[in-house]
């Protein structure tokens, strides 16, 4: 099939592709702006490392290999069962730490200390204060569990000034494209499956001799 056949067949189902497309990106705006709530995110960095008041240790290059190896260890803590407790407790929170684990993850800022916890929740309250509370218990576990300060909350966490999902233009404009490449394998799949004879060639073809001249002349009654 040539390419200008490619074309006259979008040409032709161009309304089939235009209502499926805007289907599909209808669809997503309202699920975006009416149906999906609001999340947000509360972000607070520690850093997993000696006391920098504590003038008796000095960091070398083999310590800071150390504790790069142990932001995935405080990493893994941050989402315990002993850590979740605790803030459910210090924050008299009515969910389950299960609920709770969901709400939160952790990553480690590349080949550096410094460990970053995200809380998401509907309410940005919410997640700035969960956020606060996950750092300070996590450093205040690590001292009861394994007997070390090693954990140092450089900022608290700030109130989330907007949303982080769902993010509506970007759900629009992936549907949008989905719902047009869809469209575009419909009208396709349409063409490929219409099996009636639509040219003079196609008749030739199916009937092995020209068309000219076979089609009787029809004389109107007197």
């Amino acid at each position: 099939m040539e390419i200008k056949e490619y074309v006259g067949i979008l040409k032709k189902r161009f309304m089939l592709i235009l209502i499926i497309t805007l289907l599909c990106t209808f669809t997503s705006a309202v699920y975006s702006y009416v149906i999906a709530k609001p999340k947000y995110n509360a972000d607070i960095s520690v850093i997993i490392g000696k006391n920098e008041t504590d003038k008796a240790s000095v960091n070398n290059y083999n310590d800071l290999m150390m504790y790069q190896q142990l932001v995935k260890t405080y990493s893994a803590m941050t989402s315990s069962r002993k850590v979740i407790d605790d803030v459910i407790q210090k924050l008299n929170l009515t969910m389950s730490p299960k609920a709770l684990q969901s709400m939160i993850s952790v990553a480690p800022q590349g080949d550096t200390q410094f460990l970053t916890i995200t809380v998401k929740s509907y309410e940005p309250e919410t997640a700035q204060k969960i956020a606060n509370q996950v750092a300070q218990s996590l450093a205040d576990q690590s001292k009861l569990v394994m007997n070390q300060d090693n954990v140092h909350i450089l900022d608290q966490a700030l109130l989330p000034e907007g949303p982080s999902s769902p993010r509506p233009m970007l759900n629009m404009a992936i549907a949008f494209f989905l719902g047009l490449m869809i469209s575009m394998g419909v009208a396709f799949l349409i063409e490929y499956l219409d099996n009636t004879v639509k040219t003079e060639e196609e008749i030739e073809k199916l009937i092995g001799i020209p068309v000219i001249g076979l089609i009787p002349v029809v004389q109107g009654e007197e």
